[in-house]
């Protein structure tokens, strides 16, 4: 468990869920466009390279409906671009859990299964993946994933 201040990010969304592998749709093509568009080149105020997927907005769990958001952490960014999105994620107690392998062979999607099947308390007010150079070595990429929990 690690705690994590408050951080605000910007970039795109959907609004998908888990039921009848919706999200098995709408999470690739999410990325598809975040890389097409290049919307990381449009959000202003970035800190850094690196990418977070947040997941957000949960209608109740992991089995309802949700949001998921691509973009780029941001500081002091006051202009939103449009079409952008911007979420403050809020500071709170998350569990790290790290997918190792290849993303684009579903190295995120398995180990967000065994999330789904733990018994972690989680709160469901937001989870993401961050995505920094180690997501980018292929079968020996790491993805660090970030579980929101009730302290």
């Amino acid at each position: 468990m690690q705690g994590s201040t408050g951080f605000t990010v910007i970039g795109i969304s959907v609004r998908t869920t888990n039921e009848n592998d919706q999200m098995a749709i709408d999470i690739p093509a999410i990325w598809g466009r975040f890389l097409e568009e290049k919307i990381s080149e449009r959000i202003p105020g970035k800190i850094d390279a690196r990418i977070y997927c947040v997941y957000t907005d949960y209608e109740k769990d992991h089995t309802r409906p949700y949001t998921a958001i691509l973009g780029c952490r941001v500081s002091g960014a006051d202009q939103l671009p449009d079409g952008l999105v911007r979420k403050t994620i809020p500071a709170g107690v998350y569990i790290k859990q790290t997918a190792r392998g290849n993303p684009l062979s579903g190295s995120v999607l398995n180990e967000w299964q065994k999330i789904w099947a733990s018994d972690f308390a989680r709160n469901f007010v937001a989870d993401f993946e961050v995505y920094d150079e180690r997501s980018q070595q292929g079968d020996q990429a790491e993805v660090d994933i970030f579980v929101g929990i009730d302290q």
